[in-house]
């Protein structure tokens, strides 16, 4: 992977700003082709622009993901005319954060369509490319939150538990094709839906920071890309917490 192969070809989604763009950077600037998507023309052209200037190549595809049509097109348009996707980074999310008093099924609706059945309907085109060369590598952007439920992040969280449970349950049956698969969980990474977040965000990093750290953990083919390493820790040790204790903690945050 990596700088193994000048011809190796990504798609990324979600490129346009944040970890999927400053991946879609790093991946050009190792010598990766980036396919890279976004609903946002303008964000793709620019992320273009800043490419070559690293000497990278990245070719921008405008695509909304919530379309199922619009994704296979693509994909098979990628497949087709530039080459086979050697490694497919779905990143298209978003967060929206609400508590119980704005409680509702199109609050759920709404993230639910773009992070989980977006990230789906991205999976599935590539997925069947992959089984039939028995190649390639898909990599699903979670986060922390799918480890447990964080206040004010009720249907965000829900999305991320779900991408990570579907990537745990694919990946011994992918193994069998050849193909590889592996989910990033990041911590608080300071892009344009977290600069939303009014209260304290410990171990923010920089999105080129997660960027590196990412395409590091792909390069050796890991299945969980975890960071921060601390962050994750105290998370993952929560998960053990029984909920009376799990609870006390939480309700501190709903009171601040």
């Amino acid at each position: 992977m990596g700088c193994q192969s000048k011809m190796a070809l990504a798609w990324v989604t979600g490129a346009g700003t944040g970890i999927g763009r400053a991946v879609s950077l790093e991946l050009a600037r190792r010598g990766w082709i980036v396919a890279a998507s976004s609903r946002t023309e303008s964000r793709l052209g620019s992320l273009a622009e800043e490419a070559a200037k690293l000497g990278g190549s990245v070719i921008p595809m405008a695509l909304d993901v919530t379309l199922r049509d619009s994704v296979d097109v693509l994909v098979h348009h990628i497949e087709n005319e530039i080459g086979p996707i050697d490694l497919a980074v779905l990143n298209a999310g978003t967060y929206v954060q609400f508590g119980a008093s704005e409680f509702s099924v199109e609050a759920f609706q709404d993230q639910f369509d773009l992070n989980v059945m977006g990230t789906v309907n991205c999976a599935n085109p590539v997925l069947k490319f992959m089984r039939d060369r028995e190649s390639g590598h898909i990599a699903v952007v979670s986060s922390l939150t799918a480890y447990r439920g964080i206040p004010f992040a009720s249907a965000y969280g829900a999305t991320k538990a779900a991408l990570t449970n579907m990537c745990e349950a694919l990946k011994p049956e992918l193994e069998q094709f050849g193909v590889d698969i592996s989910v990033i969980h990041p911590g608080f990474v300071k892009t344009p839906l977290t600069d939303q977040n009014e209260f304290p965000m410990p171990f923010l990093m920089e999105a080129n920071d997660a960027a590196r750290r990412i395409v590091d953990g792909l390069e050796r083919r890991k299945f969980e890309v975890t960071f921060p390493r601390r962050f994750a820790f105290l998370l993952k040790l929560a998960r053990c917490l029984p909920y009376s204790l799990y609870f006390a903690i939480t309700r501190r945050l709903v009171k601040q």
